[in-house]
């Protein structure tokens, strides 16, 4: 223990004049108080806290209407006719999305009843799905559902059609200069 105590002695004989000794100012310790007690709050940014709050309200609602789009699922039809049922369903979602895309002022009213006329499909479509799950699956029922898929396709498709010759027509004069 001596021995450590002589290495510390030795140690500070050796910084003897270089350790900094000035003494504080008499009204250091005031300056020091004033600044603590005039010390600025910060202000809080509530900005942030909306924006926050604003992201929070956009996921639940985009999850609400998610979750209220729930996927057909039929568990009383085959492997084969929920394949069907798919591959069709994307195809009119497909169309439907396209048709959607060519909204504007003049296609607003054939826009509007084709989505009316797709309701009608849906119906009959339901009405199907209904006498499928009653009666299950036999050829007749599978022939309709096939048949109610096909024709939302080739109407949706038809639609899309006549939209576009009404563009071309719009787009193109049929007057000739003399």
């Amino acid at each position: 223990m001596k021995k450590e105590n002589d290495n510390l002695d030795q140690l500070f004989e050796k910084f003897e004049n270089q350790w900094d000794v000035q003494e504080m100012n008499s009204d250091h310790q005031l300056d020091f108080l004033n600044k603590l007690n005039n010390k600025k709050r910060p202000k809080k940014n509530y900005y942030a806290v909306l924006g926050i709050a604003a992201s929070i309200v956009l996921l639940l609602g985009i999850s609400v209407f998610y979750n209220n789009e729930k996927p057909k699922e039929y568990k009383f039809a085959s492997k084969e006719t929920k394949r069907t049922d798919s591959i069709f369903s994307i195809l009119i979602d497909n169309e439907l999305v396209k048709l959607k895309g060519k909204s504007s002022p003049e296609n607003e009213q054939i826009i509007k009843d084709a989505l009316k006329q797709m309701k009608v499909f849906d119906t009959d479509y339901q009405k199907i799905i209904n006498e499928l799950e009653k009666n299950g699956e036999n050829k007749q029922i599978i022939y309709a559902m096939i048949n109610n898929l096909q024709t939302r396709i080739s109407f949706l498709q038809t639609v899309l059609k006549r939209i576009e010759e009404n563009e071309n027509l719009k787009n193109t004069t049929h007057e000739k200069t003399l």
